[in-house]
C-alpha cells in the first residue's frame, strides 16, 4: 500500500544568530549532538514516518548540508580500501538508496511560512511534513518517533496535525498557542490559534512544536495571512486560516523534544543523547559521577 505521506519540508534557511561565532560559517542544522548532526536526527524521524522525498528549503552558507546528504565518494574508497566497513556504512547509510534530496533556496529571510512557500511546487497537491531541525525529538524508549506517530493520526483522520507540549505561562510568547475542544487520546480539535502571544491573552498553554503534518490547502492561506508577528509572513497564521473550511487537530506526542535552537537545551540533548549512546554512554557516565553531577 502507498504511504499516505510521502514528502517532508526542512526549513533550514535561518541564520543560527544564537549560536554565533560557531554559525558564522557553518549551518546551525551541522552542529553535532554526540555524533550526528541536528538535521539529520530529523531526516531519520522523517525516514521512519515512511517520508522517501526530503526537500530542504535553503539560504546562503547552507551548502554543507547539500554535502552532508550527498554521496562522499572519496571518502568511501578510503574507507573501504582501509577495511573500515563498519564506518562506511555509517557513511551510507546517511542517505539510505531509496532517499530522495531536493533543494530550493529561500531568497530573502520572511518568516516560517514564507520558507514553506517556497517549496509549493515541489509539494504539489499532496499532505506534506514540516520539521524544524531546532527541535530535536525523541519518543519515548522502545516506541515509535514523534512524526511517526502524527502520520499515524493522520492517516485515520486526514486532518492536519500538529504536534504540541504544555508549556509554563512564562513561555508562551515564545510559541504558537493553540485551543480547543478535548477529543481524548491525546487530541485536540482546534478552535484558535495564535503566534507567540503575550501571556495575559494566551488562549492555552499548548504550545506548537517543531512538526507539522499540513494539507496543501495550507499555501493558500499563508498567502492570504500576509505579514504578521515580527512583520514576517508566519506559518502559524495561514494554520489559523485552515480552521474555517478544515479540521486541525493538535497532538500531544509520546516523547521528548530538545530545544537545540537555545545553548541551553542543546547541551541537555547533548549530555542526554550521550548517556543514551551504545558507544559512549557508559564511560561518560562514569566521567559525570567523578564530577558529582549524577
Amino acid at each position: 500500500m502507498k504511504p499516505v505521506l510521502t514528502k517532508a519540508v526542512f526549513p533550514v534557511a535561518g541564520m543560527g544568530t544564537r549560536f554565533l561565532p560557531a554559525t558564522k560559517a557553518s549551518p546551525k542544522e551541522m552542529l553535532p549532538v554526540v555524533d550526528k548532526p541536528l538535521i539529520q536526527y530529523a531526516v531519520e524521524e522523517a525516514y521512519e514516518a515512511g517520508i522517501r522525498e526530503m526537500i530542504f528549503v535553503t539560504g546562503r552558507s547552507k551548502r554543507a548540508i547539500e554535502d552532508h546528504f550527498d554521496t562522499a565518494y572519496e571518502l568511501e574508497t578510503e574507507l573501504e580500501a582501509a577495511g573500515k566497513h563498519a564506518l562506511l556504512e555509517v557513511v551510507r547509510s546517511v542517505q539510505p538508496s531509496d532517499m530522495q534530496c531536493v533543494y530550493v533556496r529561500q531568497p530573502r529571510a520572511l518568516g516560517l511560512g514564507h520558507a514553506v512557500l517556497c517549496a509549493e511546487h515541489l509539494v504539489g497537491d499532496a499532505p506534506f511534513a514540516v520539521l524544524l531541525a531546532d527541535d530535536l525529538m525523541q519518543g519515548q524508549a522502545g516506541g515509535p518517533g514523534v512524526l511517526k506517530q502524527m502520520a499515524e493520526v493522520f492517516a485515520r483522520t486526514r486532518s492536519s496535525v500538529l504536534a504540541v507540549q504544555e508549556v509554563p505561562l512564562d513561555h508562551v510568547h515564545r510559541y504558537g498557542i493553540v485551543a480547543g475542544h478535548d477529543m481524548g487520546q491525546g487530541l485536540v480539535d482546534v478552535q484558535h490559534m495564535v503566534e507567540k502571544p503575550k501571556a495575559e491573552v494566551a488562549p492555552s498553554r499548548l504550545a506548537v512544536a517543531g512538526r507539522y503534518i499540513l494539507t496543501p490547502a495550507v499555501f493558500e492561506r499563508i498567502r492570504a495571512g500576509g505579514r504578521g508577528v515580527q512583520g514576517e509572513i508566519q506559518l502559524t497564521d495561514g494554520i489559523a486560516g485552515l480552521l474555517a473550511t478544515e479540521k486541525v487537530l493538535a497532538f500531544s506526542y509520546a516523547g521528548k523534544r530538545y530545544d537545540c535552537g537555545s545553548k541551553q537545551g542543546f547541551l541537555q540533548a547533548t549530555v542526554e543523547l550521550a548517556l543514551q549512546h551504545p558507544e559512549v554512554g557508559a564511560e561518560f557516565r562514569d566521567y559525570l559521577q567523578q564530577l558529582n553531577v549524577v
